[in-house]
């Protein structure tokens, strides 16, 4: 939808796209405008004593609690960690916050703590703190979660927008486009003749294996909600670079394919919960490819592209044929309620 002067929040606000990057410039940036809020990154990095910390918090909203692949348990602590890792930060420290609706199931919170206590485990992280609300019936939708997360910088690069440079190539750790497809098929209760999955997924483990492989890492992001077409387009804005991406290389399985083409959307920009992007020197990306290789979550990981010398800060897909596109972020909401 178009973005108005007296407007009221709408879904598409918390899309990704347009209409929350005008949210976020006009309303909420203006009054805590800082160091840390204009590196459009999903984390901050802080300086304490003789270390660096990062430190980032997430709110989850998935519609249904459990889906095919995970729940909303596993994504609260994978997406803070994943947040965490996108720094080069070694995650330690979670918080949870719930805020449950009235008349939610006990059998139903415990399982969902239970898959947190599991994906704490998985990942190595501590839940430390936290707090409780409870809201009217009808005011809730049964369960949201807050958590933030500290993590340790255990090495001397700099990972961020700013760091990524002319020749860098850009990485892609797997197929896309996964989550959203299988949130929006258990919610609609469609069935395809190959099942979907989410990859909902923690990624500190390859991250810090590609660190320890002395690749010289400039920039990590996650793709989350706007999938990847978004977070590249946030990547361009942030650096003010240009990013050549070549469609044929970036990994969409069949099941999510044809389920894009049934409903009309663009798997580009369905959300994942278990993928990454990486810049990476040019001459660095072979010894990238092999270490993630080593990883099963990001075996399937491949070069898609590269930063140009271009000076326009945009995405070019090319296509087999020989055509190109810019990508753009989405106007509104394609899919609602999706992490």
């Amino acid at each position: 939808m178009p973005v108005t002067q007296d407007e009221a929040i709408r879904l598409g606000h918390g899309s990704g796209g347009v209409m929350m990057q005008h949210l976020l410039r006009d309303v909420v940036f203006p009054h805590i405008a800082n160091q840390w809020t204009s590196q459009g990154h999903d984390s901050a990095t802080l300086a304490i004593g003789n270390s660096k910390v990062v430190f980032t918090t997430d709110s989850f909203v998935v519609s249904p609690l459990f889906f095919p692949g995970g729940d909303i348990g596993e994504l609260a602590v994978y997406g803070t960690v994943n947040d965490l890792a996108m720094s080069g930060a070694r995650p330690l420290y979670l918080s949870c916050s719930l805020i449950l609706e009235e008349g939610l199931s006990l059998s139903v919170l415990e399982r969902v703590m239970q898959s947190m206590a599991r994906a704490a485990a998985v990942t190595g992280v501590q839940l430390v703190t936290g707090d409780t609300k409870v809201v009217e019936r009808g005011k809730g939708d049964g369960l949201f979660i807050n958590t933030s997360g500290i993590g340790l910088i255990e090495h001397s690069l700099e990972i961020a927008p700013q760091r990524i440079d002319s020749g860098d190539s850009i990485i892609l750790s797997g197929d896309v486009g996964r989550h959203g497809m299988a949130i929006m098929a258990s919610r609609e209760g469609l069935e395809f003749e190959m099942p979907l999955a989410s990859d909902c997924a923690p990624l500190q483990s390859p991250v810090l294996e590609l660190l320890a492989a002395g690749v010289e890492v400039h920039c990590l992001r996650d793709l989350t909600r706007g999938g990847l077409a978004t977070a590249l387009v946030e990547l361009a804005e942030s650096s003010g670079r240009e990013l050549a991406v070549q469609e044929a290389a970036v990994p969409v399985t069949e099941s999510v394919q044809g389920a894009c083409e049934l409903l009309g959307l663009d798997p580009f920009y369905v959300a994942n919960e278990g993928r990454f992007v990486a810049f990476v020197p040019r001459e660095q990306a072979a010894l990238a490819l092999a270490a993630l290789a080593k990883n099963p979550l990001t075996r399937g990981s491949a070069v898609i592209g590269n930063v140009t010398e271009g000076t326009h800060a945009q995405v070019i897909l090319q296509n087999s044929l020989g055509s190109e596109r810019l990508l753009d972020r989405l106007p509104g909401e394609m899919l609602p309620r999706i992490c």
